[in-house]
Protein backbone atom coordinates (compact mmCIF):
# COMPACT_ATOMS: atom_id res chain seq x y z
CA UNK A 1 0.00 0.00 0.00
CA UNK A 2 1.41 3.19 -0.88
CA UNK A 3 2.60 5.45 2.13
CA UNK A 4 1.34 8.59 -0.02
CA UNK A 5 -2.70 6.90 0.45
CA UNK A 6 -2.32 6.35 3.63
CA UNK A 7 -0.65 9.93 4.06
CA UNK A 8 -3.42 11.18 2.19
CA UNK A 9 -6.26 9.41 4.36
CA UNK A 10 -4.52 10.63 7.24
CA UNK A 11 -4.56 13.96 5.84
CA UNK A 12 -8.37 13.79 5.37
CA UNK A 13 -9.38 12.80 8.70
CA UNK A 14 -7.16 15.82 10.40
CA UNK A 15 -9.02 18.18 8.47
CA UNK A 16 -12.70 17.33 9.96
CA UNK A 17 -11.17 19.11 13.31
CA UNK A 18 -10.10 23.06 13.72
CA UNK A 19 -7.42 22.62 15.69
CA UNK A 20 -4.86 19.50 16.67
CA UNK A 21 -6.07 19.47 19.67
CA UNK A 22 -9.68 18.30 18.95
CA UNK A 23 -8.31 15.78 16.65
CA UNK A 24 -6.11 13.76 19.34
CA UNK A 25 -9.23 14.01 21.80
CA UNK A 26 -11.29 12.53 19.61
CA UNK A 27 -8.53 10.24 18.69
CA UNK A 28 -8.84 9.19 22.35
CA UNK A 29 -12.43 8.93 22.62
CA UNK A 30 -12.18 6.60 20.03
CA UNK A 31 -9.37 4.62 21.65
CA UNK A 32 -7.11 5.32 18.64
CA UNK A 33 -3.63 7.97 18.51
CA UNK A 34 -2.03 8.86 15.44
CA UNK A 35 -0.34 5.67 15.52
CA UNK A 36 -3.48 3.16 15.22
CA UNK A 37 -5.04 5.71 13.04
CA UNK A 38 -2.60 4.93 10.44
CA UNK A 39 -2.72 1.29 10.81
CA UNK A 40 -6.55 1.36 10.66
CA UNK A 41 -6.58 3.36 7.41
CA UNK A 42 -3.89 1.26 5.90
CA UNK A 43 -5.86 -1.67 6.74
CA UNK A 44 -9.10 -0.30 5.17
CA UNK A 45 -7.26 0.61 2.06
CA UNK A 46 -6.12 -3.00 1.82
CA UNK A 47 -9.01 -4.02 2.19
CA UNK A 48 -10.58 -1.97 -0.50
CA UNK A 49 -7.93 -2.60 -2.86
CA UNK A 50 -8.74 -6.41 -2.42
CA UNK A 51 -12.50 -5.84 -2.82
CA UNK A 52 -11.98 -3.48 -6.02
CA UNK A 53 -9.22 -6.20 -7.57
CA UNK A 54 -12.50 -8.98 -7.00
CA UNK A 55 -15.09 -6.55 -8.46
CA UNK A 56 -12.95 -6.30 -11.52
CA UNK A 57 -13.74 -9.93 -12.63
CA UNK A 58 -17.40 -8.90 -12.95
CA UNK A 59 -19.12 -9.43 -16.53
CA UNK A 60 -19.52 -6.39 -18.27
CA UNK A 61 -22.16 -4.52 -18.97
CA UNK A 62 -22.99 -4.56 -22.56
CA UNK A 63 -25.56 -2.22 -24.95
CA UNK A 64 -28.44 -5.11 -25.17
CA UNK A 65 -27.87 -5.68 -21.11
CA UNK A 66 -28.83 -1.77 -20.79
CA UNK A 67 -31.79 -2.28 -23.44
CA UNK A 68 -33.20 -5.02 -21.37
CA UNK A 69 -33.20 -3.70 -17.96
CA UNK A 70 -34.45 -0.64 -19.54
CA UNK A 71 -37.67 -2.70 -20.93
CA UNK A 72 -38.10 -4.94 -18.10
CA UNK A 73 -38.15 -1.81 -15.63
CA UNK A 74 -40.06 0.29 -18.06
CA UNK A 75 -42.29 1.49 -14.98
CA UNK A 76 -39.07 3.28 -13.23
CA UNK A 77 -38.88 5.55 -16.35
CA UNK A 78 -42.04 7.11 -16.66
CA UNK A 79 -42.20 11.13 -15.91
CA UNK A 80 -45.49 11.66 -13.82
CA UNK A 81 -47.59 15.14 -15.16
CA UNK A 82 -45.59 17.80 -13.31
CA UNK A 83 -46.97 21.98 -12.97
CA UNK A 84 -45.82 25.36 -12.59
CA UNK A 85 -47.23 26.77 -9.45
CA UNK A 86 -46.57 29.76 -7.59
CA UNK A 87 -48.51 30.48 -4.40
CA UNK A 88 -48.86 33.03 -2.13
CA UNK A 89 -49.27 32.20 2.11
CA UNK A 90 -51.06 34.16 4.65
CA UNK A 91 -50.06 32.28 7.67
CA UNK A 92 -51.88 31.32 10.82
CA UNK A 93 -50.46 32.93 14.45
CA UNK A 94 -52.53 33.28 17.00
CA UNK A 95 -49.68 34.52 19.15
CA UNK A 96 -48.93 37.54 16.79
CA UNK A 97 -50.73 40.29 16.33
CA UNK A 98 -51.99 40.47 12.90
CA UNK A 99 -51.47 36.93 12.42
CA UNK A 100 -54.78 35.74 13.96
CA UNK A 101 -57.17 33.10 11.91
CA UNK A 102 -59.36 35.82 11.40
CA UNK A 103 -57.20 38.42 10.52
CA UNK A 104 -54.97 35.77 8.02
CA UNK A 105 -58.33 35.15 6.25
CA UNK A 106 -59.08 38.73 5.53
CA UNK A 107 -55.51 39.34 4.36
CA UNK A 108 -55.70 36.39 1.82
CA UNK A 109 -59.36 37.26 1.23
CA UNK A 110 -58.70 40.95 -0.21
CA UNK A 111 -56.02 39.43 -1.94
CA UNK A 112 -57.77 36.73 -3.81
CA UNK A 113 -60.40 39.40 -4.68
CA UNK A 114 -57.76 41.52 -6.39
CA UNK A 115 -56.00 38.90 -8.14
CA UNK A 116 -59.41 37.67 -9.42
CA UNK A 117 -59.58 40.86 -11.16
CA UNK A 118 -56.05 41.11 -12.10
CA UNK A 119 -54.74 37.46 -12.56
CA UNK A 120 -51.47 38.61 -13.93
CA UNK A 121 -50.64 40.35 -10.89
CA UNK A 122 -49.84 37.48 -9.36
CA UNK A 123 -45.66 37.78 -9.01
CA UNK A 124 -46.22 41.30 -7.58
CA UNK A 125 -48.63 40.00 -4.90
CA UNK A 126 -46.67 37.65 -3.86
CA UNK A 127 -43.50 39.49 -3.65
CA UNK A 128 -45.66 41.86 -1.62
CA UNK A 129 -48.00 39.76 0.44
CA UNK A 130 -46.91 36.07 0.54
CA UNK A 131 -45.38 35.45 3.93
CA UNK A 132 -42.56 32.39 2.30
CA UNK A 133 -39.78 32.37 1.46
CA UNK A 134 -40.56 32.17 -2.31
CA UNK A 135 -41.66 35.72 -1.98
CA UNK A 136 -38.72 37.02 -3.38
CA UNK A 137 -39.23 34.80 -6.49
CA UNK A 138 -42.84 36.03 -7.36
CA UNK A 139 -44.28 33.08 -5.03
CA UNK A 140 -43.00 30.55 -7.64
CA UNK A 141 -42.84 26.64 -5.99
CA UNK A 142 -40.69 25.13 -9.89
CA UNK A 143 -41.90 22.24 -11.40
CA UNK A 144 -44.37 20.55 -8.79
CA UNK A 145 -44.79 16.53 -8.66
CA UNK A 146 -47.64 14.88 -7.21
CA UNK A 147 -46.66 13.84 -3.32
CA UNK A 148 -45.20 16.96 -3.14
CA UNK A 149 -47.54 19.39 -1.78
CA UNK A 150 -49.50 19.18 1.56
CA UNK A 151 -52.18 16.96 1.09
CA UNK A 152 -54.77 19.87 1.51
CA UNK A 153 -53.46 21.72 -1.19
CA UNK A 154 -52.45 18.90 -3.93
CA UNK A 155 -56.47 18.42 -5.04
CA UNK A 156 -56.61 22.48 -5.92
CA UNK A 157 -52.93 22.39 -7.72
CA UNK A 158 -53.84 19.66 -9.82
CA UNK A 159 -57.26 20.67 -11.12
CA UNK A 160 -55.72 24.04 -12.34
CA UNK A 161 -55.43 24.62 -15.81
CA UNK A 162 -52.64 26.68 -16.67
CA UNK A 163 -53.50 30.40 -16.44
CA UNK A 164 -55.65 29.41 -13.53
CA UNK A 165 -56.00 30.57 -10.27
CA UNK A 166 -57.44 28.70 -6.90
CA UNK A 167 -59.63 29.22 -4.43
CA UNK A 168 -58.51 30.04 -0.84
CA UNK A 169 -56.74 26.89 0.30
CA UNK A 170 -55.84 26.15 4.33
CA UNK A 171 -52.96 24.06 4.90
CA UNK A 172 -51.16 23.51 8.27
CA UNK A 173 -48.96 26.44 7.47
CA UNK A 174 -52.44 29.50 6.99
CA UNK A 175 -54.16 30.67 3.97
CA UNK A 176 -52.91 30.20 0.47
CA UNK A 177 -53.36 30.63 -3.16
CA UNK A 178 -52.14 29.41 -6.21
CA UNK A 179 -51.65 30.01 -9.61
CA UNK A 180 -50.82 26.98 -12.57
CA UNK A 181 -48.05 28.56 -14.76
CA UNK A 182 -47.68 25.49 -17.04
CA UNK A 183 -48.76 21.64 -17.39
CA UNK A 184 -45.91 19.35 -18.03
CA UNK A 185 -47.51 16.16 -18.93
CA UNK A 186 -46.94 12.76 -17.87
CA UNK A 187 -44.46 10.63 -20.40
CA UNK A 188 -41.66 8.42 -20.70
CA UNK A 189 -37.97 9.35 -20.07
CA UNK A 190 -35.76 8.36 -23.34
CA UNK A 191 -33.14 5.10 -22.80
CA UNK A 192 -30.82 7.59 -24.93
CA UNK A 193 -31.30 10.11 -21.56
CA UNK A 194 -30.89 7.06 -18.85
CA UNK A 195 -28.06 4.93 -20.43
CA UNK A 196 -25.21 5.67 -18.80
CA UNK A 197 -27.01 5.81 -15.39
CA UNK A 198 -28.63 2.48 -16.07
CA UNK A 199 -25.13 1.32 -17.13
CA UNK A 200 -23.62 2.49 -13.71
CA UNK A 201 -26.29 0.80 -12.07
CA UNK A 202 -25.71 -2.36 -13.71
CA UNK A 203 -22.22 -1.97 -12.79
CA UNK A 204 -22.15 -1.43 -9.52
CA UNK A 205 -24.91 -4.28 -8.93
CA UNK A 206 -22.21 -6.81 -10.63
CA UNK A 207 -19.53 -5.76 -8.82
CA UNK A 208 -21.16 -5.44 -5.53
CA UNK A 209 -22.98 -9.30 -6.23
CA UNK A 210 -19.01 -10.67 -6.98
CA UNK A 211 -17.89 -9.04 -3.68
CA UNK A 212 -20.75 -10.05 -1.51
CA UNK A 213 -20.20 -13.77 -3.51
CA UNK A 214 -16.07 -14.08 -2.43
CA UNK A 215 -16.59 -12.98 1.24
CA UNK A 216 -19.09 -15.62 1.68
CA UNK A 217 -16.68 -17.90 0.47
CA UNK A 218 -14.12 -16.81 2.43
CA UNK A 219 -16.38 -17.67 5.72
CA UNK A 220 -17.37 -21.03 3.79
CA UNK A 221 -13.29 -21.92 3.70
CA UNK A 222 -12.98 -20.88 7.34
CA UNK A 223 -15.82 -23.53 8.82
Amino acid sequence: MPLSSVDQGVAEVRTRYASQEEFIADLERSNLDPVTLRQSIERDLKVEAVLDGVASHAAKVSETDVEIFYLVHSERFRRPETRTLRHILSTINDGLAGSERDAARQKIDAIHSRLCKAPERFAEQAQKHSECPTAMNGGLLGDVAPGKLFPELEPAAFALAPGELSGVVESPLGFHILLCDAIQPAGEVSLDSERERIRGHLEDTRRRSIQKAWIAGLFRRET
